[in-house]
C-alpha cells in the first residue's frame, strides 16, 4: 500500500535557489584556468548534485591534490561573489512554498555555511529554520540514500511517506535508493530525460509543484 505524503524534502541548489547556473559558469572558468577544460554539459554531468568533497576528489584524480585544493578555494570565493551579486530564488518557488500545506525540509549536498549564505541572500532561510540538512552530516552523499534517510529520521517521518524535489541525476537516484518518491525539476540545467525513472515525476515549472504533490496524497 502506498503511503500518503507527510513530508516534502527539497534539494537546495537549482530547486530553491537558482545557483546551479552560477556554479556551472564558475566551474567552467576554473577548469580553463587550472588545466581541465570542461564544457557546461560536462560540468552538469560530473559535478551537479554532488558534494564539495566528491567534486574535489574528481579534480584531485585529474590534476593532483594541490590543484584540487586551489580549485576548491577559488570556487568558494568566486561562487560567493557571484551569489552576492545575482542570486535569486528559482522562478515560481516562493509561490509554490506558500501553496504547500505539508511539512518541508531541505537536504542538500552543500554545506551548512553555503546554505546559510544562499538561502539567506534570497530570503528563504527563515522558511526552513531548524530543518536544513547537509551531506556533511552523513557518511555518503548523493547518489547514496544516506542524506534523505537522515532527513526523514530527523523529521520523524517514514521514508515511504516522503517525497523529494530534485534537479539532478544523483539526487533522483538517491531518492529512489531511499525508497522515496520524487519530483525531478527539469526547468534548470539537467535535461528531463536524465531525471526520468521509477517513482519520479518530471516537471518543468515550479508553480506546478503543489498540484502535483496534491495528486499523490
Amino acid at each position: 500500500m502506498i503511503k500518503p505524503i507527510e513530508l516534502v524534502i527539497f534539494d537546495c541548489d537549482g530547486v530553491l535557489v537558482d545557483s546551479e547556473r552560477i556554479a556551472v559558469r564558475v566551474q567552467v572558468a576554473l577548469g580553463a584556468e587550472l588545466g581541465w577544460p570542461l564544457s557546461e554539459g560536462e560540468v552538469v554531468e560530473r559535478f551537479i548534485g554532488r558534494s564539495h568533497a566528491a567534486i574535489r576528489e574528481q579534480v584531485a584524480a585529474r590534476l593532483g591534490e594541490d590543484t584540487a585544493a586551489l580549485w576548491s578555494q577559488r570556487f568558494e570565493k568566486l561562487h560567493r561573489e557571484a551569489v552576492d551579486a545575482e542570486l535569486a530564488p528559482v522562478e515560481g518557488l516562493p509561490e509554490a512554498l506558500d501553496a504547500l500545506t505539508l511539512p518541508t525540509c531541505v537536504a542538500s549536498s552543500g554545506s551548512h555555511d553555503k546554505m546559510r549564505h544562499t538561502l539567506g541572500r534570497t530570503g528563504l532561510h527563515e522558511r526552513f529554520a531548524g530543518r536544513v540538512f547537509s551531506a556533511g552530516e552523513v557518511p555518503h552523499g548523493k547518489p547514496a540514500p544516506d542524506l534523505f534517510l537522515y532527513a526523514a529520521r530527523r523529521m520523524g517521518v517514514d521514508p515511504a511517506a516522503c517525497v523529494v524535489v530534485e534537479d539532478s541525476r544523483p539526487g533522483v537516484h538517491a531518492a529512489r535508493a531511499a525508497g522515496m518518491r520524487s519530483f525531478g525539476y527539469a526547468g534548470g540545467l539537467t535535461p528531463a530525460e536524465r531525471l526520468e525513472g521509477p517513482g519520479t515525476t518530471v516537471f518543468h515549472h515550479m508553480r506546478d509543484l503543489p498540484g502535483l504533490i496534491a495528486e499523490l496524497r
